[in-house]
């Protein structure tokens, strides 16, 4: 492993700000010392230096919101490191998705968030913390075969809400079918970043269609 100690040349401990590496929320912030570092990376799972409790502790333990390690950077001095995570449940122990839900200060518009991105970490979120009448707890306990044959009949509606030519009946139709091909997705391992990633490769093809053939239609 790599020698830690340079970047606890300043002091014990080092800041870590936490990243949803997904949506790029900012999650939390936490101390690491060597130690804690250290385990961060041979486990694969973020651990945290207590100033309270003077102790190590493994975000998510006890209350299972668990943060394994996409990529874990570290600032120009050396002194601060940015953590890359995929979150189970909520990050904060307030049950708040991130610690960082208040606003002292506005200034503008904030953007939105991608209601793609959003609608996929709802999806994960209900698979590992269900949740007493939730349709989306009802299809990851039916299975994918239930989902299946639910992106089958929504895609059939679809055609016929598009051949009706009612455009509120269609746009209501293509985001049921969106929202099962996510579930489907979740269920299969694909996520949104790697259909993103593949839409990008192909968007940059270029010369990719087949040359048409010339035909001398007298021979």
């Amino acid at each position: 492993m790599e020698d830690l100690k340079r970047f606890f040349v300043k002091g014990e401990l080092i800041p870590a700000i936490v990243q949803d590496y997904k949506s790029k929320e900012v999650l939390m912030l936490a101390y690491m010392n060597e130690q804690s570092l250290a385990k961060t990376i041979e486990t694969g799972y973020t651990w945290f230096y207590s100033r309270s409790r003077k102790e190590l502790w493994n975000k998510g333990a006890t209350s299972g919101h668990l943060q394994r390690v996409i990529k874990l950077d570290y600032d120009c001095d050396e002194d601060t490191l940015l953590v890359y995570v995929e979150q189970t449940g909520a990050a904060c122990h307030t049950g708040n998705r991130s610690c960082f839900y208040r606003t002292l200060a506005e200034n503008g518009e904030v953007p939105e968030a991608n209601p793609l991105v959003s609608l996929e970490e709802v999806i994960a979120d209900r698979k590992v913390n269900p949740e007493e009448g939730s349709y989306t707890c009802y299809l990851f306990e039916k299975g994918l075969d239930k989902v299946l044959k639910k992106v089958g009949e929504e895609s059939a509606e679809t055609i016929i809400a598009a051949k009706n030519g009612d455009l509120t009946e269609l746009n209501g139709e293509v985001n049921d079918l969106i929202y099962h091909l996510m579930v489907m997705m979740n269920i299969c391992g694909l996520s949104l970043d790697d259909v993103l990633a593949e839409l990008e490769k192909r968007s940059k093809k270029i010369g990719n269609l087949k040359k048409m053939k010339v035909v001398d239609r007298n021979t």
